[in-house]
């Protein structure tokens, strides 16, 4: 039985790295291109949801793909990184939104794993022992 309720690293990293590219289009549709803030709030909020939901392993390849984008095309413009300042805010920005969704994720597995069980809804009703289990159906 699975006890851990997470998207595997196989599946998170890549589902994660669609995603942040995704935001960082819809960002620049919006208006990025004249203001990147837009497209980092965009990245940050999905480097956080896919922390929720995956492996730390692969929040950290996201969070540095996130900023590889942002760096590459809301800031450099040209694909080529682009180390300043602002990106290394950028960074600080990703990763502390990664850390959040970790352990947002991990606190809500936590209650998850132990909220009681109802021992009624586990528990089928008892049988007699004389009582049969199926009515026969007589033959012709």
């Amino acid at each position: 039985m699975r006890t851990e309720r997470r998207l595997a690293g196989g599946f998170g990293f890549p589902l994660g790295c669609v995603a942040v590219v995704a935001a960082a289009i819809g960002a620049d549709l919006a208006g990025g291109t004249a203001h990147p803030s837009y497209a980092v709030a965009a990245v940050a909020l999905v480097i956080g949801a896919v922390a929720v939901v995956t492996t730390p392993l692969a929040a950290t390849g996201v969070t540095a793909v996130g900023w590889a984008v942002l760096s590459g095309f809301a800031y450099g413009r040209s694909g080529a990184l682009v180390f300043t300042a602002v990106t290394a805010w950028v960074a600080v920005i990703l990763a502390g939104a990664a850390v959040f969704g970790l352990v947002l994720g991990a606190g809500w597995r936590m209650v998850q794993r132990v909220r009681p069980v109802d021992a009624e809804a586990v528990v089928p009703m008892q049988r007699k022992a004389g009582e049969p289990s199926h009515r026969r159906v007589a033959s012709l």
